[in-house]
């Protein structure tokens, strides 16, 4: 039987096994499917289906600079065990070298990492460490200079937080200074022009309501919410904020003095956004003893 493409996605995506294997699978049984998905249990090669429910909250930001290129990626694991991984670890250094030479993150899993896709080589370190996995963003910046920062760097060039600033002008130490601030702080955007606006209506919405319930006129309410705001953006954009190093300099002003231009910045930090499913131990005892 003529084993087609679509068969071969439909056991990857029953099974997680990788592109060879599926068709490996399917060969060997004649095009049955469900052979095909018996055979790659057998083989161990279906194992990643029974984890993909699982929440990957861990793992490790690797960052990557080549040129006037820097990248970084945020690969997930279920534990900080796994993230400790020697084997974790050497993967994601070389999805990170990969990463210089792709556009986006979906590009990134399609491409080729020593004979298998980026994809499939998550999938079948998830066959072999056992626990799901997931490439989940990619970031870059480009710049005449750039620099990278691992806030406490669990190996090389990978931790918890990665930090990139890209920089016309001023130098690698001033580069340094300003992404270990941004490790420390996590503004929201390089400068007001950046900030998203939808982010901005609501905290000027926010100011106005507390405004309103002091009962100042009008006249004093839109003079308060002029303050509030310029405060507000001088905590959330990269440039307004009080520079760690010298706290009597905006980062802006510490940038002028250092001869830079920040052109821009990426910091990810592991696990952000993600909602992980928690379960008293009492309802997790209880569901063990019915089991």
């Amino acid at each position: 039987m003529a084993i087609t493409a679509a068969m071969v996605k439909q056991l990857r995506d029953t099974t997680g096994a990788g592109m060879m294997d599926a068709k490996k699978a399917l060969t060997e049984t004649d095009g049955d499917m469900e052979a095909a998905v018996d055979w790659l249990r057998t083989k161990g090669l279906a194992k990643a289906a029974k984890k993909s429910g699982r929440t990957a909250a861990e793992g490790l930001v690797a960052v990557n600079v080549e040129g006037g290129r820097g990248v970084a990626v945020e690969v997930n694991a279920e534990t900080d065990f796994v993230a400790k991984n020697a084997d974790f670890q050497a993967m994601v250094a070389s999805i990170a070298d990969a990463a210089i030479k792709a556009d986006d993150v979906e590009a990134l899993k399609a491409t080729d990492l020593g004979g298998k896709t980026v994809a499939d080589t998550i999938t079948d370190k998830i066959a072999t460490i056992g626990e799901n996995m997931s490439l989940r963003r990619m970031a870059s910046v480009s710049g005449d200079t750039v620099v990278s920062y691992v806030h406490n760097p669990a190996t090389d060039g990978m931790g918890k937080i990665g930090v990139l600033v890209a920089l016309k002008g001023g130098d690698e130490a001033f580069g340094k200074q300003v992404a270990m601030h941004i490790a420390a702080t996590n503004p929201a955007a390089l400068n007001q022009a950046e900030l998203d606006p939808a982010v901005v209506e609501k905290e000027k919405q926010v100011q106005m309501d507390i405004a309103r319930e002091s009962g100042k006129p009008d006249a004093v309410i839109e003079k308060m919410i002029v303050g509030r705001m310029k405060k507000f953006m001088s905590e959330v954009t990269l440039l307004g904020q009080s520079f760690v190093i010298n706290p009597d300099l905006t980062v802006e002003a510490a940038a002028k003095e250092a001869g830079a231009e920040i052109v821009g910045f990426v910091r990810l930090e592991v696990g952000e956004g993600i909602e992980v499913e928690k379960e008293d131990f009492a309802a997790e005892v209880a569901k063990a003893a019915q089991g």
